[in-house]
């Protein structure tokens, strides 16, 4: 769950598209950009003594609660490649008998189907059809992260459940992302698998396991054109490297420091649909309040469902020259999409169907 590490060449793309931004007037301001953009994020938070799922326009603007549903707290919104669908896992019960279930919904919270109960950490195939998850690793609910045990897919087409063909060797992952090849899933692995805590790439349809040494640190993404990966590099730091999948074991490059805050914690990042951005959560250190319905106690902010009172959401471009200092970054090169410190976290970019033509 700590993190850690730092020299990536700015895909060649997103300098151009930064160049094309600028108008002979001065650079289009990092809001502007993203107000032009047709993404939205997905996020949780704590609103009203209940975790809900928002979405808002990728500048921030017109929050909606997506799931308004006093008594089930929904956590960890992951929208499919295609924008249509959000996955997430929802708690029913308070403190050891909570139950936390896989859930799907449109993008626009219509149509919420419970698909699994003691489900963790839900992830989509590149496809759209499939919804990996990891199972809880005992009956009795825990909040730590990685209290799981195998790995398993639920087909939306069938309603079936397979484990990973690998399952039985996989223990105590959690943040699990597909890269977009399909053939490797990244994740987090703590006290289990014969690590103390690594990166790994775990074969989707096999056997391999590939250990990422030179990323210390823990929650990976994996950019959508499967050559960049970012994660946690320490409670403090945001990183990101070159990623090689192509390689008989897929390796990467040289990390570095993307985004830091020498007092706040910064987590959970993630890419934009276009590779330009990259979106985290932030704020203060903490251990939740468990008197507060449907959250829970732990040595990290961060987790789901603890409650984490000051953390918002905000972005920067992934091309960025060296590392943004949040504390000093000015309008051009940090937008704070929330201010409200309403416990904002698990940020996902999406690009809704209606907005593809």
């Amino acid at each position: 769950m700590m993190k850690r590490s730092r020299s990536l060449n700015p895909p060649l793309a997103a300098a151009l598209a930064w160049a094309i931004g600028a108008s002979a007037a001065g650079p289009v301001s990092l809001r502007q950009q993203l107000k032009e953009t047709p993404f939205k994020i997905a996020y949780e938070s704590y609103v009203d003594g209940n975790w809900e799922i928002f979405s808002m326009n990728a500048d921030g603007s017109q929050p909606v609660n997506l799931t308004g549903t006093p008594g089930i707290h929904e956590h960890f919104p992951q929208v499919a490649a295609g924008g249509g669908q959000i996955c997430y896992v929802a708690d029913e019960g308070e403190g050891r008998d909570t139950v936390r279930s896989l859930w799907v919904m449109d993008h626009d919270g219509r149509h919420r189907k419970k698909l699994v109960d003691h489900a963790r950490e839900p992830f989509w195939s590149p496809d759209g059809k499939t919804i990996g998850f990891l199972p809880q690793e005992y009956p009795k609910f825990n909040v730590i992260d990685y209290y799981t045990k195998g790995m398993s897919f639920y087909d939306l087409a069938t309603g079936q459940t397979t484990p990973h063909p690998n399952s039985a060797r996989l223990h105590h992952l959690y943040n699990p992302c597909f890269a977009p090849n399909g053939q490797w899933i990244a994740a987090t692995v703590h006290a289990g698998m014969g690590f103390g805590h690594a990166i790994l790439l775990i074969e989707a349809r096999g056997s391999r396991i590939v250990n990422l040494p030179r990323l210390t640190g823990c929650r990976p993404c994996i950019s959508p054109d499967g050559r960049h990966i970012a994660w946690g590099m320490t409670d403090n730091e945001l990183g990101v490297a070159e990623l090689d999948l192509a390689a008989e074991n897929p390796v990467t490059g040289q990390p570095r420091v993307a985004v830091q805050d020498k007092h706040l914690q910064t987590y959970h990042i993630d890419w934009s649909p276009d590779g330009r951005y990259l979106c985290f959560s932030r704020g203060p250190e903490g251990k939740g309040d468990p008197t507060k319905p449907g959250t829970f106690g732990a040595d990290y902010a961060p987790i789901m469902g603890v409650y984490a009172p000051g953390w918002n959401i905000g972005v920067v471009r992934a091309d960025h020259a060296g590392p943004v200092d949040l504390e000093s970054a000015g309008s051009a090169d940090l937008v704070m999409l929330t201010t409200n410190g309403l416990s904002n976290k698990e940020p996902a970019w999406f690009r809704p169907p209606a907005a593809k033509n």
